[in-house]
């Protein structure tokens, strides 16, 4: 069940329901291995932080290029499915900080993951424009 009570004061009804139709959307790009509708979603340079194996932060950016290497390594050809919950924070109508509870099987095997990204609204729609995630440096 998606949660709202976080949701801010700059959000609606509509605005929740754009960016949780926004990840349904990623999701099932993510499920098909479709790397470059995934990366149509974004808004280049992405931010991407983590932290190290020995607690420290990281940031890096990411062109489209890059962004799609990394996908490849992370999205393997694989059976993938996921079962999230998320918590959207909108700052303005226009920026939404979204943390996400996951469970990821792939091919039988399951991980959890918490991370957050950061989505933009632009004239074209939702964009993911900074990532957030634990753990993630093995694929910075």
């Amino acid at each position: 069940m998606e949660s709202t009570h976080l949701a801010g004061p700059a959000a609606t009804p509509e605005l929740i329901q754009e960016v949780l139709d926004w990840f349904a959307q990623y999701d099932s790009l993510v499920a098909e291995g479709d790397l470059d509708a995934m990366a149509d979603l974004a808004a280049f340079p992405l931010n991407e932080v983590t932290d190290d194996a020995h607690g420290h932060g990281l940031v890096g950016l990411l062109d489209r290029s890059q962004y799609l290497a990394q996908m490849a390594r992370v999205i393997s050809d694989g059976e993938v499915t996921m079962d999230s919950t998320r918590q959207p924070v909108f700052l303005s109508p226009a920026l939404c900080f979204v943390v996400t509870d996951a469970a990821f099987t792939l091919d039988g095997s399951t991980h959890q993951m918490r991370y957050g990204d950061l989505l933009i609204r632009t004239a074209e729609g939702w964009k993911f424009q900074t990532m957030v995630a634990g753990g993630w440096h093995d694929q910075m």
